[in-house]
């Protein structure tokens, strides 16, 4: 678990005042990288750069050549569980998620991928129409996380016939502690990586902390917020949040979003707007993050258990703060 502590941001200036920022678009969505050393930051950028060719061609449910989608044609072809062997980046990807879902009790399922595809999430979300026809009325069945089978060491990966992989709910939070862990390694400074907003910190931070703004919709850091904010610093580990308001699109005028619950086959109930989870690691805050979310009103009590801060809001913006999470600044 990481520390995390309020701060009062100095107007809208990008993380840590003195290290070097740089921030981009890739696979969809907004990275941002910043490093103590502003000598290294080219490299560090470069480095990044690299990590996310390699995930996109790993990881992505939407590139036609990646290895995810690969096997999806495969599965979708077949009449009996598919086996293969993939890359060891895609079986890393695969046994986080595996992972999470068992330290979720299958709240944040791998195999979620086809019902996502079902309700109109096929293709980069930039890329989705915003709004649609009603979706046909059907049993929409997920196989469930124990249906994988995945042997670590030979990077043998069994999935049922027809099963689609979805690794969201994992993969940003793992790959930016795999960069932010790798460049800190490598060029011997601190390191902040952000994709989508899940954050991972590795190396000496800068005095006073990383210094994270945590709201509904990730932004570049002098865009205004949208909706309740606040300003956290954290001195290692990842900070994740997870929102029913950021990808939303409607079918038959029925409101969607990229969260589902695995045993329903339906977007989680939007009892919170958005759930923020400090943790020892991305991967895990983002884990908890997401359960959070489905969980609904029971994941303040769940999140207390584990002793994970966090910050909880509700459609009306009330929010509320879990295990030594600092309340909003008046």
């Amino acid at each position: 678990m990481t520390d995390v502590d309020t701060v009062h941001p100095r107007g809208d200036d990008p993380p840590g005042a003195d290290p070097a920022f740089a921030a981009w678009r890739a696979l969809g969505m907004l990275v941002q990288l910043v490093v103590t050393n502003p000598e290294r930051l080219d490299v560090a950028r470069q480095l990044l750069s690299e990590d996310l060719t390699e995930l996109d061609l790993a990881c992505s449910r939407f590139r036609p050549d990646s290895e995810v989608v690969v096997l999806a044609n495969a599965a979708r072809q077949a009449k009996a569980p598919v086996t293969m062997t993939v890359s060891p980046l895609l079986a890393e990807a695969v046994a986080v998620s595996l992972r999470a879902a068992s330290l979720t009790d299958g709240d944040v399922d791998p195999t979620v991928g086809g019902v996502l595809s079902s309700l109109g999430y096929d293709r980069d979300f930039g890329q989705v129409a915003p709004s649609g026809p009603a979706l046909p009325v059907g049993v929409r069945v997920i196989p469930g996380w124990r249906s994988i089978g995945l042997d670590p060491a030979t990077g043998r990966l069994t999935i049922p016939a027809g099963v689609q992989l979805d690794l969201g709910a994992t993969v940003k939070g793992w790959a930016a502690d795999r960069s932010a862990g790798r460049i800190a390694a490598r060029l011997g400074c601190g390191v902040l990586v952000s994709l989508g907003g899940d954050t991972s910190v590795a190396g000496e931070p800068p005095e006073g902390g990383w210094r994270i703004r945590v709201q509904d919709l990730t932004a570049m850091p002098d865009e205004p917020p949208r909706g309740p904010s606040t300003v956290v610093a954290i001195r290692d580990g990842g900070l994740a949040t997870s929102s029913t308001a950021a990808r939303r699109w409607q079918r038959g005028g029925d409101v969607l979003h990229h969260i589902l619950d695995p045993r329903t086959g339906l977007p989680a109930a939007p009892v919170w707007r958005t759930v923020s989870v400090a943790a020892a690691t991305c991967a895990d805050a983002n884990t908890a993050a997401t359960a959070a979310v489905i969980r609904g009103r029971q994941a303040p009590a769940w999140l207390a258990s584990l002793g994970l801060p966090a910050r909880l809001v509700e459609p009306d913006g009330t929010v509320t703060y879990v295990a030594g999470w600092p309340p909003d600044p008046a």
